[in-house]
């Protein structure tokens, strides 16, 4: 009886465990379950403690963002309250807002300007100093045009600034309203740092008449690269050149109309110091034009010429910073401004038309002296009349550029100023110097001697 009342308790224990066995595991399972769950959301709060924290950080970005956007904007504000006082001081000297088509029968003359006010100003006394409003005379009026570009800029090289591409679609938005909307036949082009010569406005009026009568004219320019003081002295003289001046220039509607559909995004400030700043850079697998080399591309401008003046009818007075303040006083600052009013009505300028030029190029070239060896520069200074130096290749030239003092530059094999491969200036007097290239002579028809 004690036994079997024994197994009976073993039996009861037995059966009283497997329910308890039972719950415990199902604990265990319930509470790997909740740990996985706790860890789950333990690893969710993390995640968006991650993502909070990246937001703050995107956020903190934008605010800087949007601070550095707010003092451009002051900055903008400022400029243009500048341009504004500006303008509307010119209106009550008679400026008027350009409407309707207005029609300038020479030509109209633009200033690209942006946001350097006291230099517009400096330019438009300039043009107004000059203008001449006589009853039969056609520049009549000063009108003015804004340009609010609001459009993204993608850049298609890094390191690029977007204020170079805005620049360039400010030149297309301005000629194209010009030739397209206001329907002028052509424009001068000036930027709001230039001065110009007492006779500007007559020299262009001359020019357009050789725009119309020589196709292969493309361009009226008022810049010569090596217009420096010790190398003109004729204010009468005009040339032809392979090389595109820019700086003061004027173009016909046709050739817009080629130019405008494929003209380029991108733009560097045109200064000539900005230029030479520019060419000293070095970019690795990269090659950037900017619309005035472009203009310089054989590819654009398709054999067609320019006509430059001896003596520049434009001064560039504008410096921007001390990096560049070298190159000013190189080049710039010494640039000779014409300063004598040449009657261009009475000057007769058929010899700049192509058929005549080669031949009146090739006949100045044959009365100067040839002179050769590496002493070629000390005996051109004791020859008394123009002298001819030949050079062999780039190298050769930039050689003997350097010791002239003259400009150095090619430009898709072009020399600066250069009429078939040939450049020429005044040396120490009235003396010119030709500096010949290697086929100059054979495009000109002269036989060697």
């Amino acid at each position: 009886m004690g036994k079997c009342c024994s197994c009976d308790y073993r039996y009861l224990l037995l059966i009283a465990a497997v329910p308890f066995i039972y719950i415990q595991m199902r604990l265990f399972v319930t509470q790997s379950r909740y740990a996985d769950r706790i860890a789950d959301a333990i690893e969710a709060e993390n995640q968006c403690t991650r993502q909070t924290r990246l937001l703050i950080d995107q956020i903190s970005l934008q605010k800087e963002r949007l601070l550095s956007l707010e003092e451009e904007k002051k900055r903008q504000d400022q400029e243009c309250r500048h341009l504004r006082a500006l303008v509307q001081d010119l209106e009550r000297k008679g400026l008027k807002k350009l409407v309707g088509d207005v029609q300038v029968p020479v030509a109209a003359v633009v200033v690209m300007a942006c946001n350097r006010a006291d230099y517009l100003e400096r330019t438009i006394k300039s043009i107004l100093k000059y203008r001449v409003v006589p009853a039969d005379h056609l520049y009549d009026g000063l009108t003015y045009m804004q340009h609010l570009d609001y459009e993204p800029v993608h850049t298609e090289r890094p390191g690029e600034l977007i204020a170079y591409y805005k620049i360039a679609r400010h030149y297309k938005w301005a000629l194209d309203q010009l030739f397209y909307k206001h329907n002028f036949s052509r424009v001068i082009i000036l930027e709001d740092d230039m001065e110009i010569a007492p006779d500007f406005f007559d020299y262009f009026e001359a020019g357009a008449a050789l725009l119309d009568i020589d196709k292969t004219i493309m361009a009226i320019s008022s810049w010569n690269d090596n217009g420096q003081r010790q190398f003109v002295h004729d204010p009468y003289v005009l040339y032809r050149s392979d090389f595109f001046p820019g700086l003061g220039w004027m173009l016909s509607k046709s050739t817009w109309d080629e130019l405008s559909p494929k003209w380029p995004k991108f733009y560097e400030y045109t200064s000539l110091c900005d230029s030479l700043l520019q060419s000293s850079r070095i970019f690795l697998d990269q090659k950037i034009t900017y619309w005035d080399d472009w203009l310089r591309l054989k590819e654009n401008h398709k054999g067609r010429q320019f006509i430059r003046p001896e003596v520049c009818r434009t001064y560039n007075f504008g410096e921007h910073g001390s990096s560049m303040g070298q190159f000013f006083r190189q080049y710039l600052e010494p640039i000779k401004l014409n300063d004598v009013k040449v009657n261009w009505k009475s000057m007769d300028l058929s010899y700049l038309v192509e058929d005549k030029y080669v031949k009146h190029f090739a006949d100045m070239l044959k009365k100067a002296t040839p002179v050769h060896g590496t002493d070629a520069i000390l005996k051109a200074y004791n020859i008394d009349g123009d002298v001819r130096i030949q050079y062999q290749d780039k190298s050769d030239f930039e050689r003997i550029a350097s010791q002239f003092g003259i400009f150095e530059e090619w430009k898709d094999g072009v020399p600066r100023t250069a009429y078939k491969g040939i450049v020429v200036f005044r040396y120490q007097t009235q003396r010119r110097v030709f500096l010949v290239g290697p086929n100059s002579l054979q495009q000109l028809g002269i036989k060697e001697a």
